[in-house]
């Protein structure tokens, strides 16, 4: 036998091998798709049972937000609030719900937390479903591949949060974007997000791609431009997936224009994303008359932002000890109080590290921690305060740098983000507060404010309150209920 036939008889031997093996696979491939089609209708048609269940039984349909942070006190929790605010007001005959993770509390404790930290009463009762695995969504938990495992595990949790309540309209309110295609597909619900914060953006790409150290982006992996690539491909995955999960939504609301140019780019929908600025209590700051602070002996610094990693706090204590420095005749006059809210041990550590920093550069003695405060003194620190200041890189928008802004603080915020594109713009022509993005140019901002005459900061802090009325609770409300109006509408027939 000829060498060519001996060897197309081995290739026709392996082909037929080949396609014993494959067409199997073929078959069980198909008859497991067609397992996981039927497990998903069956699944869904019990959902929906139950939902049908629990309508005939309340004889009123129910909106339910994901917020599993719901108790903490930050500037996402305010947003929370003064939605389900506005929707009681205008839907009376509906239900409304919130799921959380929060343990060890009632939900009356949590609604006394809401009307202290932010003077906000509903004017119905909610109903809370407490979720048993919120900690599936910690940053602590995933070490490595953080974004990958906190998405994975908010479906998980989100499953939790629909087999134990199934809505009519569910709202994400905290971006969990990956529970949108859980509630739509499964749970036959009408749903609708508010982002804060694009879970990945075109600027944390750049971040990698540019192997600059970030909180987010390792030193070692920065240093390594193997691993810097391959970081990016799972960026670029993740984003992919990120995009597919936020397409279901049926309206996307985003809080600036920083975070509207990412959700374009990423979720592709633009006939149902639009800016809902988030609810700034504007008025509360407004009864207090500003006057010039010629005769103030002490100024104040202060910052407002829950102690997170993404929001720099480190930044403002070394800029505080870089402008001492350069300062030592007033040094005593000044102090940085740092206002935020604590949301689990993880926050409380970080808390233990900054006062450690504090000490470690000599500001133990200038340098308050006030921790989860309550409203009236939130008030009251923000209208006594010279400065306020703001550190965090690409802002998503900056509720706290509204309020500085209402109360009268002369602003410093970093030159990126929301602060940077939505918020200290100029009014008539006129600045309203000052921009900074390292520790020199930080130390630089606080240096010239405090040698303003007060008369010129007096000037500064009026053009600032004037331009913060667009950010009210009052237009928040009118926007986000013009803008939830299709997804209510469908509750109606």
């Amino acid at each position: 036998m000829a060498a060519h036939d001996h060897l197309s008889l081995c290739l026709c031997d392996l082909i037929r091998l080949l396609w014993t093996l494959l067409l199997p696979c073929l078959y069980l491939c198909l008859l497991l798709t067609v397992i996981l089609v039927l497990l998903v209708m069956g699944v869904r048609m019990w959902l929906q049972r139950a939902r049908s269940a629990r309508r005939a039984r309340e004889q009123c349909p129910a909106v339910a937000f994901f917020h599993p942070y719901c108790n903490a006190g930050g500037g996402g929790e305010r947003v929370l609030w003064c939605a389900l605010r506005a929707l009681q007001n205008r839907y009376q005959d509906v239900s409304f719900v919130v799921y959380t993770g929060d343990q060890g509390v009632t939900g009356e404790q949590i609604l006394e937390g809401a009307q202290r930290r932010f003077d906000i009463r509903l004017p119905r009762p909610v109903r809370f479903v407490f979720l048993k695995h919120r900690l599936l969504v910690e940053a602590a938990v995933y070490p490595h591949f953080t974004l990958l495992g906190q998405s994975v595990g908010s479906v998980f949790l989100g499953w939790e949060a629909l087999t134990e309540f199934v809505p009519d309209v569910y709202l994400d309110s905290m971006g969990y974007a990956f529970t949108l295609p859980l509630f739509r597909y499964l749970g036959g619900c009408r749903v609708g997000s508010y982002v804060h914060y694009p879970t990945v953006s075109t600027d944390m790409l750049a971040v990698v791609r540019e192997r600059n150290p970030r909180f987010n982006h390792a030193d070692f992996i920065s240093s390594n431009p193997v691993l810097s690539a391959l970081k990016v491909v799972y960026y670029c995955a993740f984003a992919l997936m990120y995009g597919l999960a936020g397409s279901c939504s049926h309206v996307a609301m985003v809080n600036s224009s920083w975070t509207l140019g990412h959700i374009l780019a990423l979720w592709r929908a633009p006939g149902r994303t639009c800016v809902v600025y988030p609810p700034c209590d504007v008025h509360s700051f407004l009864d207090v008359p500003l006057e010039e602070d010629g005769d103030r002996k002490s100024h104040r610094l202060v910052s407002v932002a829950q102690f997170r990693p993404e929001k720099d706090h480190r930044l403002q204590i070394r800029s505080f000890r870089k402008l001492l420095d350069r300062t030592r005749t007033v040094r005593e006059a000044l102090t940085l109080v740092l206002i935020g809210g604590c949301r689990n041990e993880e926050d409380e550590e970080r808390v233990l590290m900054l006062r450690g920093l504090c000490l470690e550069l000599g500001l133990a003695d200038r340098v308050e921690f006030k921790l989860n405060i309550p409203f009236e003194e939130l008030k009251r620190e923000l209208t006594g305060a010279t400065i306020g200041l703001h550190t965090m890189w690409n802002e998503h928008f900056g509720i706290g740098v509204v309020e500085c802004m209402a109360a009268g603080a002369v602003i410093l915020a970093h030159k990126s983000g929301g602060p940077k594109l939505d918020i200290i713009i100029p009014h008539d022509g006129q600045p309203t507060g000052f921009l900074a993005d390292d520790e020199d140019s930080y130390a630089d901002a606080m240096e010239r404010i405090l040698g303003l005459t007060p008369a010129s900061r007096l000037e500064i802090r009026r053009n600032a309150r004037l331009s913060v009325a667009r950010f009210s609770d009052q237009e928040f409300e009118a926007s986000f209920l013009a803008a939830t109006e299709p997804l209510m509408s469908d509750l109606e027939r």
